[in-house]
């Protein structure tokens, strides 16, 4: 970055009355992390960056190769509105470099910076605009619950959405940090939310997505309320997704959109869903990462559990919603808010982008509820099932060359690690239901 740019940066900070720099990175999980420092160390932050400890961050590295280095995007400075104006705090999202100054490939930033740059050598910049679902759940002594803290359904009004209030501090908080809020309303289950903001580049989005789910925890807990993005926290009722509509432009335009092809959908659209649908079962490990997230994957709760595409049909994996022109987009509805989004944004790029350059066609789309057909019926029109848990869907990551490169051995063999510690564990815990399923009877 410029002297120049530093040099407006540092004066905005003092303007702001800021005091405190929040330097915040994402792991490979996902989950945000940051570094703080005094207001006075910020021209040693944008010049050399500032240097951490990667051995203690999950799927970074080993202790033996710890020095790492965060380098603020001056492009992500915001404020914190729930602080002090007199005592002002102010977060940037970083990049991590190595010591040598060198990109860190397992940064999941890096991850999906690679993939945008792969498609812009074909001219193409890739657009997401993600809907996150939440729920809110009552605090009891300092820990969340899983107890309701409304009974209201969907695009229910107050007083039965009790949340209501909590919704618009949050949007208005969302709002000062430079989001476009393009609507918001109470979801299916109770307590259930969502808070849909405008679309944009892909890593923009990405940014966004971390900061989304940090000031709505935040927010929440303010409140004395805990904010839940986990992909499916009660049985019985509809999990939290994370619909990701995405798109190419190409020369300023929408290359998604074709006034004369059937369905005005282009050929290029076509063929990213050809290729969305051939790396599915690799880009759900991606897209659902918990062992939890397999729990909503399950038909009846409205979430895609089988690789299909339509123009209309909820029930199908890949949905095109009908708005044409400059808004049309392609809906990968299987990711849920548990996701790395970088991870996740880089996998799907890479499954669309080959897809266009291969010309992959797309199976016929399906127009009616795959959750009412038969097996046989799925069967005989080549409909395939998504991963049934994380371990499948782990292993369909690792057979697929395409993702793997995408996302580059480091994180790969991290994810690895990751899934064999997570899945040896719940393989061997004794789970509630068996106790109540078995105790009695044996």
């Amino acid at each position: 970055m410029s002297r120049d740019a530093i040099s407006e940066m540092l004066e905005r900070i003092e303007q702001d009355n800021v005091r405190f720099l929040r330097l915040q990175f994402t792991d490979l999980l996902g989950l945000p992390k940051n570094v703080a420092i005094p207001a006075k160390q910020a021209e040693k932050a944008l010049t050399g960056g500032i240097g951490f400890d990667g051995s203690s961050i999950e799927g970074f590295v080993r202790i033996e190769e710890s020095d790492m280095v965060l380098r603020p995007d001056l492009s992500t400075y915001t404020l914190l509105p729930w602080g002090s104006r007199e005592c002002a705090e102010a977060r940037f999202v970083c990049d991590i470099c190595k010591a040598n100054g060198m990109p860190f490939e397992g940064d999941p930033r890096y991850v999906l910076r690679k993939a945008m740059e792969d498609a812009a050598r074909d001219g193409y910049v890739f657009n997401t605009g993600p809907e996150l679902e939440f729920f809110l759940f009552r605090m009891l002594e300092g820990r969340p619950t899983t107890q309701f803290q409304d009974v209201g359904g969907y695009f229910d009004l107050a007083p039965t959405d009790l949340a209501e209030d909590v919704r618009r501090e949050i949007i208005l908080a969302l709002t000062e940090m430079g989001f476009e809020i393009e609507a918001s309303h109470h979801e299916v289950a109770e307590s259930q939310h969502e808070i849909d903001f405008k679309y944009s580049d892909a890593l923009h989005t990405a940014d966004s997505v971390i900061t989304f789910k940090f000031a709505v925890k935040t927010m929440a807990l303010m409140r004395g309320l805990h904010a839940s993005f986990m992909a499916k926290p009660i049985y019985g009722i509809c999990g939290s997704g994370m619909h990701v509509n995405c798109s190419l432009a190409k020369d300023g335009k929408n290359a998604f959109y074709d006034a004369d092809a059937p369905m005005q959908l282009s050929e290029t659209c076509m063929h990213f869903i050809g290729g969305l649908l051939k790396h599915a079962p690799a880009i759900t490990r991606l897209a659902n990462p918990t062992i939890n997230s397999y729990k909503r994957l399950v038909p009846g709760y409205e979430a895609p559990c089988y690789v299909s595409w339509s123009a209309s049909n909820r029930s199908a994996l890949v949905r095109v919603p009908a708005p044409r022109g400059n808004s049309t987009r392609v809906e990968f509805r299987s990711p849920d808010p548990t996701c790395n989004p970088y991870l996740a944004f880089a996998a799907m790029l890479a499954a669309g982008m080959e897809g266009i350059r291969e010309e992959i066609e797309p199976p016929a789309g399906v127009n009616k509820n795959i959750y009412h057909m038969t097996l046989n019926e799925r069967k005989r029109d080549g409909i395939a099932t998504l991963p049934g848990d994380l371990a499948e869907a782990h292993r369909a990551l690792l057979a697929d060359d395409l993702i793997c490169k995408a996302l580059g051995p480091h994180v790969v063999e991290a994810l690895t690690s990751v899934v064999d510690a997570e899945w040896d564990a719940y393989r061997t815990m004794v789970h509630p239901w068996e106790i109540d399923r078995y105790l009695a009877t044996y």
